[in-house]
């Protein structure tokens, strides 16, 4: 199965589709990551908040897949924006998942709320870890433009932010583009409730797919980078599979029509959510 790829700012090449971790404890990441590796997947998409980098980095090892071919992001808490707290956290996150470096590592939230322009320090940092080899690209997650206005130096190669297609982000999105930044989705089924969208089972049907499958096509055809979540062996399959369904251009826009503003996160200004 070939998993479309994208090629980021920085000429690092990430696959379109990878497999999400959030809310899966640690030994059920473990287990879900290697049905995942197993699969086809070879992105891995994690956190050090999610607690749970040590069984991803468990899964990586017994895979007996070469490290080159696996790209891995985790992702940097808002109590360690702060330069040093950083550097701790990526060796930490580091030494959980047994790796010498991670392929994308991101700011997890702004929290400007309760951390003020600290994400701004973080970013510094960011890059120094890339140019010391610990990460091969360095990005942000739900950061909004008036957030991305602050960095200074490297453009950052995603924005890792809730979109799905009751909250297809389509301003925000393009936005990115304008700057370069890829968008790259959490909760890309909108937490399984646009599974039962009408328009969306409707057109699942046409397919002969999933709704599931259907939403992650939308995702790699509008140009998101998707993360999808499962912890059962048969879904994460069918959702690799989600790569060899095809979309018409009239599916691809009805799917966009069903926008209906629902974010299920908080906003970046105000969330301490975990994703």
């Amino acid at each position: 199965m070939s998993v479309p790829t994208i090629t980021l700012n920085d000429g690092t090449t990430i696959p379109q589709l990878g497999f999400g971790t959030w809310q899966v404890s640690n030994d059920e990441a473990e287990k879900a990551v290697s049905s995942a590796l197993q699969a086809g997947y070879r992105h891995i998409d994690t956190a050090a908040i999610y607690g749970n980098e040590e069984g991803v980095g468990r899964a990586i090892a017994s895979s007996g897949i070469s490290r080159d071919e696996l790209f891995v992001t985790t992702k940097l808490w808002n109590d360690a924006h702060e330069p040093e707290n950083a550097r701790k956290a990526i060796e930490t996150s580091l030494e959980k998942l047994g790796l010498d470096h991670v392929d994308l590592y991101l700011i997890h939230w702004p929290a400007p709320v309760k951390y003020g322009d600290a994400y701004i320090k973080a970013w510094n940092a960011l890059q120094e870890f890339k140019s010391e080899g610990l990460t091969r690209s360095i990005g942000v997650s739900n950061f909004q433009p008036e957030h991305l206005d602050h960095l200074e130096g490297e453009t950052p190669v995603v924005d890792q932010v809730e979109i799905h297609p009751t909250f297809n982000q389509a301003e925000l999105r393009t936005e990115l583009a304008k700057r370069s930044i890829a968008p790259e989705a959490w909760s890309p089924l909108g937490q399984s409730k646009d599974l039962q969208d009408a328009t969306i089972t409707k057109i699942a049907d046409e397919l002969g797919v999933t709704p599931a499958q259907a939403i992650i096509r939308w995702h790699l055809q509008i140009g998101n980078i998707v993360i999808p979540k499962s912890v059962t062996p048969a879904r994460i399959e069918q959702n690799l599979a989600s790569a060899n369904v095809e979309l018409t251009d009239a599916q691809v826009q009805a799917i966009n029509g069903v926008d209906a503003g629902n974010r299920l996160g908080g906003h970046p200004d105000l969330s301490l959510i975990h994703i």
